[in-house]
């Protein structure tokens, strides 16, 4: 066994100077907390983190890293690849050590039991150029470092099994890839490199992402195979949702931390590379504490107190802590007694949640065209609102739960979207609720079930009505 091993990448790919790479991380990680914000979500299960040069992909990774720094996990596994090819299956570098400017990184080749192979024969920068934010972020945690070659479906879901059995709480998978290579020099130009060039690597790269975060391995690759997508690290990125199915059971939720193409950050959209920073998180993780629920019942609560009072299409922004800050789904319901007033709400969130509460429930009193407007009625009204998890693509019905999940439908250009809460309120049956889905979407019977069809899954934080003194103006 090769008991050290120097990084190749060192004064290449990033300063071989322990100091200049230092300070660039630092400029990495800043830059990062400036784009993304402050808050972090907590208790990833794993992560998928971009691998080009630092001045490229730096920042987005540095969304990971920032995270796994707050997370101080006890292990962590990286999931890597050799871009030369010529592997089969899972294997471990046989090196005690690798060496970077910032010191030695120990090797815990021994994770699940997987063979080792000569260094010589896989070092590659989809796992080397992790390793100085690895050192500056976590590196108190026992590091795995594995490659994956190719495998059949059989031999992937055997690897994620030995993965998931070996898991224990406080251990972390990183799968690292670049998406989208686009240009000339990568063979890859199936759009012109015109001015609506980042439109369509972004249309592309979420296509891809949005597959990744349905945690189907085979669907992922379905996709990136039918949009002939240049996305390198297939191989981990599948292995790392074999994995995550196997450990979350169902429980996960993927969340884009940051994305960002080379093209941005160069102006030169003709050679561009993009990258990701998905992380994927247990639905609790995406749970809003006490004080926060209360801040955004009464920022809503004051918006309709003051359109009530003063007829003025007012809104009030939510105080509380910089979870807030973070564009979220939500919903706001409007009752009056059993009545249903009005239901507005978005998907992803176009402004933070502490804007965007204001104006859907502005927007829930006075928008909806299916009822009244509750701006003139008497006495007083409940409001309810509902902060979604992220959406999960599933292709099976079989993974949703009545009461737990809430779904939308698309299919053509048509679509719709029903809340967990509704099924209980009106006593459906699962059946009930696909065929409620399907009404609401304007589509035909069983519409769920069309190939074409697209089918997502959320849950939902379903804060307490709070009751509204009757208007007095």
């Amino acid at each position: 066994m090769l008991a050290a091993h120097k990084s190749p990448f060192s004064g290449k790919w990033y300063p071989e100077d322990g100091a200049e790479l230092e300070y660039l991380l630092a400029e990495r990680f800043a830059e990062s907390e400036r784009r993304t914000g402050s808050f972090l979500f907590s208790g990833a299960l794993g992560y998928i983190v971009p691998h080009a040069a630092p001045a490229y992909s730096g920042t987005v990774a540095a969304a990971v890293y920032r995270s796994l720094r707050e997370q101080r996990p006890e292990r962590i596994v990286l999931l890597a690849f050799p871009h030369h090819g010529g592997l089969e299956g899972v294997v471990s570098p046989d090196a005690e050590r690798i060496s970077t400017p910032l010191g030695e990184v120990a090797l815990d080749g021994d994770f699940a039991g997987f063979a080792r192979a000569p260094e010589a024969r896989v070092c590659d920068h989809s796992c080397e150029i992790q390793l100085p934010f690895l050192q500056q972020a976590s590196p108190q945690s026992k590091l795995t470092a594995l490659y994956v070659g190719r495998m059949d479906a059989a031999a992937r879901s055997a690897a994620a099994s030995r993965l998931a059995a070996a898991w224990r709480p406080g251990t972390v998978f990183l799968a690292s890839s670049d998406f989208t290579h686009y240009g000339r020099s990568f063979g890859y130009v199936p759009f012109p490199a015109d001015g609506s060039v980042a439109a369509h690597l972004h249309e592309l790269d979420y296509t891809c992402m949005d597959a990744a975060g349905s945690l189907d391995s085979a669907f992922f690759l379905d996709i990136v195979g039918a949009r002939q997508a240049t996305v390198c690290g297939t191989g981990p990125i599948a292995l790392l949702l074999d994995v995550l199915r196997g450990v979350g059971a169902g429980d996960v939720y993927q969340y884009v931390l940051d994305y960002q193409t080379s093209g941005e950050i160069t102006g030169d959209y003709r050679h561009s590379v993009s990258y990701a920073a998905l992380g994927y998180f247990p639905r609790a993780a995406f749970e809003l504490d006490e004080a926060d629920r209360t801040a955004l019942l009464a920022a809503a609560a004051k918006t309709l107190d003051g359109l009530r009072q003063t007829g003025e299409r007012r809104t009030t922004m939510a105080a509380g802590s910089s979870a807030l800050s973070l564009r979220r789904g939500a919903f706001v319901s409007l009752h009056h007694g059993g009545e249903l007033l009005g239901c507005v709400g978005n998907c992803a969130g176009r402004n933070p949640l502490r804007e965007d509460i204001g104006d859907l429930t502005l927007a829930a009193a006075l928008d909806d065209p299916r009822f009244r407007s509750a701006a003139s009625e008497q006495g007083p009204i409940d409001i309810e609102l509902s902060v979604l998890t992220p959406f999960r693509r599933i292709r099976d019905t079989g993974e949703f739960r009545l009461g737990r999940h809430g779904a939308m439908l698309r299919l053509g250009n048509r679509s719709g979207l029903l809340l967990p809460q509704v099924a209980a309120e009106h006593g459906w049956s699962v059946e009930d609720f696909w065929r409620a889905l399907a009404h609401k979407s304007s589509l035909f019977s069983r519409a769920w079930c069309d190939p074409k069809a697209c089918v997502e899954i959320f849950e939902a934080q379903i804060f307490p009505r709070r009751c509204l003194l009757p208007a007095t103006g």
